[in-house]
């Protein structure tokens, strides 16, 4: 039996992933929104049982069993509260927070509670993901040497935009940075050493950032993310007998290509899914409520990403409001 979800929240990004959950046949029992129109304007649109006009009543929802965050991430913590203490698992849109100390209340809160918490960097789940996981365990590329990636996209200048109001965590790190830096600790762990350079713009918030860091193993990551310009999206993987390029856009289901240092093609993965593939997440998070198992990308190492996060906002300046 899958679980009955809940979505909290009714923008974009709560569209896309309910759309794919109703295409891979998964259960959406309620929606949640701040007003009761808007609650049963996206219930209506998806054919969504029931509509709630707060937060507050679809975390005391008893048909739901699990809550899908989908605020902008200020809002994130408290969204969450409400649904553990609702007695929900929650699956909370990337960056699961603001802050690591965010971070590590709604972990503690999720564990005091016996619910799981998961972060939903959907990047992880995909199909395209896992086989990669696959050639890296068996060694065709040999050791990995450097992992680049970058997000980077034209948006918005307008300063009420939400990618540059500080109130709204706004900033290229936290809404697009958060993917390859995400992508590095998959590949290579958790960084030893963090160098970072950013670019800030009229708001306060940060409109570029690089970042340079080194891993146990010796091995070195870049990430590159904009909010003013956009880049190849492209990531690398670079080992000492082959490669891996993922094509554009690198963080969605695509493609990529194995190629050994002599420059022949080892491997060309192309795989359709069906939808944009956000729908593994919440198949990961049901496997972990099933099996009591942790979910590839655990709370624990979402919360230590957030704390790489808050140590390269130290680094270019950027604080938020209440910090």
């Amino acid at each position: 039996m899958t679980l009955r979800w809940g979505i909290l929240a009714t923008g974009g990004i709560a569209r896309k992933f309910t759309s794919d959950l109703i295409t891979a046949g998964l259960t959406v029992a309620a929606a949640g929104s701040r007003t009761q129109e808007s609650a049963d304007r996206f219930a209506g649109e998806f054919g969504i049982p029931a509509a709630h006009g707060s937060y507050a009543a679809l975390a005391e929802d008893p048909g739901v069993d699990a809550i899908y965050i989908a605020t902008p991430h200020p809002q994130h913590v408290e969204a969450a509260r409400l649904a553990l203490a609702g007695g929900k698992h929650v699956l909370i849109e990337k960056p699961i927070t603001l802050t690591g100390f965010e971070a590590a209340e709604i972990r503690d809160l999720a564990e005091a509670r016996g619910l799981v918490a998961m972060e939903a960097m959907w990047t992880r789940y995909v199909p395209m993901m896992a086989r990669i996981r696959e050639i890296l365990a068996a060694g065709t590329i040999g050791e990995v040497r450097a992992v680049s990636a970058d997000h980077t996209q034209s948006i918005s200048t307008d300063p009420a935009h939400r990618l540059n109001a500080l109130e709204l965590g706004g900033g290229a790190l936290l809404d697009l940075g958060v993917y390859p830096i995400s992508f590095v600790w998959d590949v290579l762990g958790a960084p030893t050493t963090i160098q970072a350079s950013g670019r800030i713009g009229e708001t306060g918030a940060d409109t570029e950032v690089a970042t340079v860091m080194t891993h146990a193993s010796g091995a070195v990551s870049t990430t590159m993310s904009s909010s003013r310009g956009a880049g190849p999206n492209t990531a690398h993987i670079v080992g000492s007998r082959a490669r891996i390029d993922i094509d554009r856009t690198w963080y969605n289901q695509t493609t990529f290509t194995v190629t050994s240092s002599d420059g022949s093609v080892i491997e060309r993965y192309e795989e359709a899914i069906d939808g944009r593939g956000m729908q593994f997440q919440a198949l990961a998070l049901e496997n972990a409520v099933a099996t009591g198992v942790a979910p590839l990308l655990s709370i624990d190492e979402s919360t230590e990403i957030m704390r790489t996060l808050d140590e390269i906002r130290r680094q270019i300046g950027v604080r938020y409001p209440g910090e």
